[in-house]
């Protein structure tokens, strides 16, 4: 699925799910549609790792409790890529865990997630995929956020990705050798993306997100844990897909589908969707599946 469809069905689906009204998804649309300009640039990526450059840690931006986060830039070619880092306090090296935000962008709940992370005893980086137009902040409302997003290139957001992993890997504090990924929602679909392009990661959890182009499997390395809600009509359509693809191709894959959670169950700044149960049952499977 193209990805601009992607996000504008999200928007369709906020509607039919009651959670906006009839006249707030046409304002949506209509806003959507008017930034959401199809951009130039090739759908066929192939990542050159040896022309991504890292930027250098700086000094921490906030020490709370055994985590500290700072921001820092990673280099996708001329690209600047703005990230969120939060690592454990203590000296060690740690697993790295890239975490990939959903189509709001670098908002707190993903910078919460990047936290919780680091008290689990892992390196957890957020990159912005927005950072290409300035950076969430740089948008008044969240529409805004993912009308933006659908303006540039998918190839583009992989490159992006993988400059960030090449960032968190090169971090003292990080095992070089035990990257992960996790994503929600767009960020669950750019996580299947991300390790079908990227052998450097060994283990993905991709929460509720649209699967990769088949064809592409074959490319995976990781083992993958995807997790769904059991309401999310909508994503769970494809599981079939991916389920065959994975087993056809030899692929470590499991899926867990929470029944009675609707898409983006784990989100607890969203409680039209929030699932406490279901979420608080994910996370442990998703920690314990990164641990290994």
């Amino acid at each position: 699925m193209e990805l601009k469809d992607y996000l504008r069905d999200e928007i369709v689906e906020e509607a039919n799910l009651g959670y906006i009204s009839l006249e707030e998804k046409e304002r949506r649309l209509e806003a959507f549609d008017r930034m959401a300009v199809v951009t130039g640039g090739s759908t066929d990526f192939e990542p050159v790792l040896n022309m991504v450059s890292t930027g250098s840690l700086g000094s921490p931006e906030l020490i709370e409790g055994n985590v500290v986060t700072y921001r820092l830039v990673a280099k996708a070619g001329q690209t600047e890529v703005l990230n969120y880092l939060a690592k454990p306090h203590d000296p060690g090296r740690y697993m790295g865990v890239l975490v990939i935000h959903e189509n709001k962008g670098l908002v707190p709940y993903v910078e919460d997630v990047a936290r919780r992370l680091a008290r689990e005893g892992f390196v957890a980086m957020a990159p912005d995929l927005l950072s290409r137009r300035g950076g969430t902040g740089a948008f008044s409302s969240p529409e805004d956020v993912t009308a933006a997003l659908a303006t540039i290139d998918r190839g583009e957001l992989v490159e992006d990705l993988i400059a960030s992993v090449s960032l968190l890997q090169s971090d003292e504090s990080v095992d070089p050798e035990k990257i992960g990924v996790i994503g929600f929602c767009f960020g669950g679909g750019m996580a299947w993306r991300l390790i079908t392009k990227d052998s450097r990661i060994s283990r993905a959890v991709p929460f509720y997100g649209p699967n990769p182009p088949v064809e592409d499997v074959p490319a995976i390395t990781a083992r993958v844990l995807a997790i769904y809600g059991g309401l999310d009509d909508r994503i769970n359509a494809g599981i079939p897909e991916i389920e065959k693809a994975m087993s056809d191709n030899g692929k470590i894959f499991q899926k867990i589908i929470y029944e009675g959670a609707q898409h983006a169950f784990h989100n607890d700044a969203n409680p039209d969707r929030y699932h406490p149960e279901a979420a608080e049952q994910a996370w442990e499977k998703a920690v314990s599946w990164l641990r290994g």
